[in-house]
């Protein structure tokens, strides 16, 4: 008798081989996300920055400025130290820096200022996040699962306004 699971593996196989990111470590896996993230913005029309599903839900240029703002908090908080980009955005960022390429701009600075900081951070350094003691480890894992959660949902407003995701093309 056949084995199924064997089957679907072979299925999925290609998609694995492409990544090499996949299983490297939390850079990589940084870097992956964030390339996806950056493609993702670059394939959605400047025009579509400003959809939203439904009246008070965040429009699109808001997740990824959202997940601009989760980049520098978390980094932040990790390091205890602000990229000095950071002191630049204003006030309301997320609601007001609206236009693709200044969204895109933001992005790109927010990941490589956790590029450049992962390597040298102190990983068991204590930190304290919202209220409660823990590793600067722990957050940097934090920053990586919130670019993956709000990738997720780029890629379903992206869908939902007809824009597929340049690596599924």
């Amino acid at each position: 008798m056949r084995n199924p699971w064997f089957a679907a593996t072979l299925l999925f196989l290609p998609v694995f081989a492409q990544a090499q990111e996949y299983g490297q470590g939390w850079l990589p896996e940084f870097n992956h996300a964030s390339k996806q993230i950056l493609a993702l913005a670059e394939a959605t029309p400047a025009g579509k920055f400003s959809w939203r599903p439904a009246p008070g839900i965040r429009s699109i240029s808001e997740v990824y400025m959202h997940i601009v703002k989760g980049n520098f908090m978390l980094l932040t908080t990790a390091t205890g130290t602000a990229p000095a980009v950071y002191a630049k955005l204003p006030q309301d960022f997320e609601k007001s820096v609206t236009d693709k390429p200044a969204v895109i701009q933001w992005l790109k600075d927010s990941q490589e200022a956790v590029r450049a900081a992962y390597p040298k951070a102190n990983m068991t350094k204590q930190v304290d996040f919202f209220g409660r003691k823990t590793t600067a480890e722990a957050v940097f894992l934090r920053l990586l699962v919130h670019s993956h959660e709000h990738m997720g949902q780029s890629i379903a407003y992206a869908r939902m306004t007809g824009v597929v995701p340049p690596w599924s093309k």
